[in-house]
């Protein structure tokens, strides 16, 4: 009788453990959304409500709208993960204005899977861009509006990636193949496929030191000119309340398809962050951005100004979080250029300050 006991009780703790396991399997399915609504101010008063042209988020003047709000799948296991976000908002309309259909709506797109036992990655889609360290989501920036810089490279890419992470988490390593900068669809008539890699180092949980790279053309074959893109970053948190952004872009782009000499432009940028107490932080920033010759803001050579796209920029923002999932947010901006490439009524001007408020959920 013992022994027939004792079999019931170890078949039913066999039991018991396989049910608790299987209830206990993470859901390799997730679902999650974010919305930020905005309303900017812009002292310029421009007559069609449209902020300057090289300004791609929060870029109505005087009224409230939606900057992004997306819906997103992901499903992640050991072996293989995708992503799909489908989006919409004022941030959708100026960046993927070039895109076909539907592909305008595409957030995020992207499948892949693991390579061997090690943490090397292979994935092929839409991604968020390798440069830079803003990103379209506000609520993951330090500041309310994204940097010059930000808005003049690219949010987005598609294409496909190998990237490695170490056992530490201390470095990635990435190589892209790429349709180009920042473009889903590629340029008609356009051969050549774009390159990118991205290297990350985080020697300790409060510093982040980042170096991307790009290489490619923007342009048909007809009118080819390879562009040369540098992107160095460090993010150091200094104490618990104080945290530094440090950045430097660099790029180059040949004058023509007949001539190898070069049109330069670059940009640094310094923010600081300071956490007044657990719901409340303080944001400054300060930019500056020279695109001489009107490689990627092109509105300062049509204005017909001597010095193309000269600015600096200097903006102070205020962040409420009321939940751990909610922002709310006003920032103060003014950008100021060598020349006159600013439009106020019926007149030029080299100023333009704007304030902004957000809201920001994600769920």
């Amino acid at each position: 009788m013992k022994t027939i006991l004792l079999g019931a009780a170890v078949l039913m703790s066999t039991v018991s453990i396989a049910q608790d396991s299987t209830v206990s399997a993470p859901n390799p399915l997730s679902f999650s959304g974010y919305i930020e609504s905005y309303y900017t101010y812009d002292f310029n008063k421009p007559s069609d409500n449209n902020r300057p042209g090289f300004i791609y988020s929060h870029n109505r003047h005087n009224e409230f709208n939606l900057n992004l709000g997306f819906v997103k799948g992901s499903y992640t296991t050991e072996k293989v993960r995708g992503n799909i976000a489908i989006a919409a908002g004022t941030y959708i309309n100026a960046n993927y204005a070039a895109e076909p259909g539907v592909l305008k709506n595409i957030y995020e797109a992207n499948a892949g899977f693991k390579i061997g036992k090690k943490n090397l990655w292979l994935d092929a889609g839409i991604f968020s861009s390798h440069i830079g360290f803003e990103s379209a989501i506000g609520k993951d920036n330090w500041t309310l509006t994204r940097s010059i810089v930000a808005e003049n490279s690219p949010y987005y890419e598609a294409g496909a990636k190998l990237t490695y992470t170490t056992e530490d988490s201390k470095w990635l390593l990435s190589a892209l193949a790429l349709n180009g900068w920042q473009r889903i669809k590629r340029i008609d008539g356009n051969s050549l496929m774009s390159f990118g890699t991205q290297v990350t180092y985080k020697p300790t949980s409060k510093v982040t030191l980042n170096y991307s790279t790009f290489i490619g053309t923007d342009k048909p074959d007809s009118v080819r000119q390879m562009r040369y893109y540098h992107n160095l970053y460090g993010i150091f948190q200094v104490s618990d309340a104080v945290g530094i952004t440090a950045g430097f872009d660099i790029g180059t782009e040949e004058k023509s398809n007949s001539n190898s000499d070069m049109n330069t432009w670059y940009t640094p940028v310094l923010i600081a962050k300071f956490k007044l107490n657990p719901d409340f932080s303080l944001t400054a920033r300060g930019e500056y951005y020279q695109d001489e010759k009107g490689v990627i803001i092109p509105i300062a050579i049509g204005t017909g100004t001597q010095n193309g796209f000269k600015t600096t920029g200097f903006s102070l923002n205020l962040d409420y979080a009321p939940a751990s999932n909610m922002l709310f947010r006003i920032e103060g901006r003014t950008l100021n250029s060598k020349d006159d490439i600013f439009t106020k009524g019926n007149f030029t001007t080299n100023s333009n300050s704007f304030i902004t408020t957000a809201f920001a959920l994600s769920f």
